[in-house]
């Protein structure tokens, strides 16, 4: 079962909202919502596309894990056209996780309990409650073609996870619902992006994410750093004895209490 244009409505409720030009399609079932949208995006589907599944059987997050995926939580993959070089692909991860935090931030009414952990993890006191897989293609002259951004968010479960602890919004909203909320988010910071460029996204990634001289340990790095803020290209900025450095890639396992 499918629905589009405005969305597929919600059970027993009203399609949601959309901004402008964006389609969202619902599906009761997928193996995976990236899998077709990455499908759809070969085969030359305009930017705007949203794929929400109620359900997956083969869900997946970053560096091939499997991603549970039971219903009642947020399963999306979203299609982005951006202008620009290869290298600003890992800016529309940020991006997105603004969006994500600010869309979370309507349903979860304590101030300061929701954290963007770098660089796709968004965080409820400090467990993870959603994440977001980012993937690319590049044009035969090594621009963008393409950007698929998985998201999937714990509305009403929260899986195990091996090794973090996990967390819901603890929100009793629809997917489809979250969903609009979400790409009206995306809409509006894909507008800033195109105007100002990954500045502003910068900053309000900034007051999300950790604190600085907040404890960061990344995967791969001997002992914890210390958050000292991002670059201009979105890069992570860690200290450690007296030396900064630049992380362009790569996954924060811990920060702070985390």
């Amino acid at each position: 079962m499918t629905g589009s244009g405005q969305g597929g409505a919600a059970p027993g409720g009203e399609a949601p909202a959309l901004p402008e030009g964006w389609r969202l399609e619902v599906h009761e079932a997928l193996p995976s919502t990236s899998d077709l949208l990455f499908r759809r995006a070969e085969a030359g589907e305009p930017e705007g596309l949203a794929i929400l599944a109620r359900q997956q059987t083969a869900g997946r997050g970053r560096a091939g894990r499997a991603w549970a995926s039971p219903p009642g939580n947020l399963y999306l993959s979203v299609l982005l056209r951006p202008p620009g070089p290869a290298r600003e692909a890992p800016q529309w991860s940020l991006l997105a996780g603004v969006a994500l935090a600010e869309a979370a931030a309507e349903v979860v009414p304590e101030a300061g309990a929701l954290r963007l952990k770098w660089p796709n993890d968004l965080l409820r006191d400090g467990a993870k409650c959603a994440g977001i897989l980012a993937e690319s293609a590049l044009t035969p002259a090594g621009g963008l073609a393409w950007i698929s951004l998985g998201i999937g968010v714990n509305l009403a479960h929260a899986p195990a996870v091996a090794d973090r602890p996990t967390a819901t919004l603890g929100a009793s909203t629809a997917p489809e619902a979250f969903a609009a909320r979400l790409l009206r988010r995306l809409d509006h910071w894909r507008a800033v992006q195109r105007a100002a460029g990954f500045g502003p996204v910068r900053a309000a990634w900034l007051r999300f994410g950790p604190r600085p001289g907040e404890a960061v340990t990344l995967r791969g790095l001997d002992g914890a750093g210390a958050f000292a803020g991002l670059a201009e290209d979105g890069s992570l900025l860690i200290e450690t004895d007296g030396t900064r450095r630049a992380i362009p890639a790569g996954e924060v396992l811990s920060q702070g209490d985390a």
